[in-house]
């Protein structure tokens, strides 16, 4: 079987022409008409020379543009590359730099941020901005182009389809190659799970330039001809009035939004009637949560593991059958995964070691990083640097982590990217981040710093890092030290400063 996504989305253009692609606050559009929009912004992106193996960079919110200019992209045989809109002008420009990407579709709010950006960047040749008419190039004249004088070329399952950007341990974000091959073979393993069909209407709240949604919430309903419900951001009332209002049955999210959700105390289980399955990814869901929501809502939650290098789902706890809370479940099909030790042996079962796995959803490697792809990708198996167990039915549970990530409301923060931000403050002498147990977004960042100025506060650091790090990556707790824990070597030790707030 060949894996491509656009090849899935003509499929359900030929099988379900009339069938609603999505709705959008009160708009429904076809897939007939979705794959005409995807036509003219694969025509209008050719027309400005971008073409088969260029990059375009989305920097947009949860939107119909995203999702038609993510196709269109595609159908050109070019590589999305997808950028939270809230990340700031250097984050945003060292994408770009490394990615060389050609073109930017962006939401206009972001125009401040790349006027600056651009102005650094010789591979960029175009830039066009949606929700305004006063920009040089906009949404209105990309979607203008004729179709005509487009031709669609062939794509192979190995060609590159997205670029996803995840923060490296070494500060700088490194670039995840996905192929079509990747994305596509991953939705359909999640469309035969879910039992996906194009009755089904799933609910696209979380953020779509994060690969937990383009794939649970756009890719996977769009090859079974299903609807997506496009919800711009998270407003956990406005989600139960979508689900309740448009008979949602598929409904995806981080622990965090499960949290919110559960404590409206005027929502009952009637609003949830239609749903038949929930997925919870992103992050571990506490097994209190997990059965109180289930419990006071009537619906399952499957809890699932997955990366951005595995496209992303590894593992989920089946449909049908049984359900181990506390477990993310079993391998999906297609995808094989085992825990080894430090010499990568495999370990019997029940002995805690390092989940590595295998599989058509497993990264081609990091963009232009040779060394840290070896690293990653030995003999075919993807080291996850998570710990884990498996139990004699083959289910895994996430025992630790063996990077030092923290996972804010379901993102990833790395404590040396903060750090670096926090040792760029003049009066900053050392700076140390953990992550911290907290009830409504699992992890917040707490950092320990050694200063100077002894008048230096914490709403210092935290003003001195708001412009410089989005908004999840901030530091919610600073505390003060006079001097951090080290090594012989003069290494801070993290461990310690765990030990440290265990104690206080």
């Amino acid at each position: 079987m060949s894996f491509n996504l656009d090849e899935n989305l003509k499929r359900s253009v030929k099988n379900f022409p009339d069938s609603i692609a999505y709705i959008y606050k009160d708009k429904s559009v076809t897939y007939q008409e979705f794959s005409q929009l995807v036509d003219r912004v694969a025509a209008g992106l050719s027309a400005h020379g971008v073409g088969k193996g260029d990059g375009v960079a989305l920097i947009l919110g949860n939107s119909p543009e995203f999702i038609i200019s993510y196709y269109g992209i595609l159908r050109l045989g070019a590589f999305i590359v997808p950028i939270n809109p809230l990340f700031t002008q250097g984050e945003i420009g060292y994408i770009l730099e490394n990615s060389q990407a050609k073109a930017v579709i962006a939401h206009v709010s972001v125009e401040p941020k790349l006027t600056e950006v651009r102005k650094q960047l010789e591979n960029l040749k175009l830039v066009i901005y949606t929700e305004t008419e006063d920009q040089d190039w906009t949404w209105k004249h990309l979607t203008k182009a004729s179709i005509h004088f487009y031709e669609s070329p062939s794509i192979n399952q190995e060609d590159l389809a997205v670029i996803l950007y995840t923060s490296g341990t070494t500060g700088k974000p490194k670039g995840v190659m996905l192929s079509h091959r990747n994305l596509a073979s991953n939705a359909d393993s999640i469309s035969k799970l879910l039992e996906l069909q194009n009755i089904d209407r799933v609910v696209a709240v979380l953020p779509m330039f994060h690969v937990f949604c383009m794939t649970i919430c756009l890719n996977a309903p769009i090859a079974c001809g299903a609807t997506i419900l496009i919800q711009p951001r998270f407003s956990p009332a406005e989600v139960v009035r979508t689900i309740s209002d448009r008979k949602a049955t598929v409904f995806a999210g981080v622990p965090t939004m499960y949290s919110f959700i559960y404590q409206l105390p005027e929502v009952t289980a009637g609003e949830f009637s239609s749903i038949r399955v929930c997925i919870s990814g992103g992050a571990s869901i506490p097994i209190e949560l997990l059965q109180k929501f289930q419990n006071k809502f009537n619906v399952s939650i499957l809890e699932g593991y997955g990366l951005s290098e595995t496209a992303p789902l590894v593992a989920i706890n089946p449909l049908k059958g049984t359900r181990k809370p506390g477990s993310i479940g079993v391998n999906i099909p297609g995808v094989r995964s085992k825990v080894v030790n430090e010499e990568g042996i495999e370990l019997p079962r029940g002995a805690v070691g390092e989940l590595v796995v295998q599989g058509p959803n497993v990264m081609k490697g990091y963009l232009r990083m040779p060394e840290a792809t070896s690293a990653a990708i030995m003999d075919g198996w993807f080291s996850t640097g998570d710990l884990a167990t498996m139990d004699e039915e083959g289910y895994l549970y996430i025992v630790d982590r063996k990077k030092d990530i923290i996972i804010v409301g379901g993102y990833n923060v790395y404590p040396r990217e903060v750090e670096e931000i926090l040792y760029q403050h003049p009066s900053v002498v050392e700076a140390a981040v953990i992550g911290v147990p907290d009830g409504e977004y699992g992890e917040i960042v707490k950092a320990y710093v050694v200063v100077k100025d002894e008048k230096i506060t914490l709403n210092d650091i935290i003003h001195f890092c708001e412009d410089k790090l989005v908004k999840y990556k901030l530091p919610s707790q600073v505390e003060f030290l006079e001097e951090l824990p080290k090594n012989s070597t003069g290494k801070i030790l993290r461990r310690e400063l765990r030990q440290l707030l265990e104690v206080q």
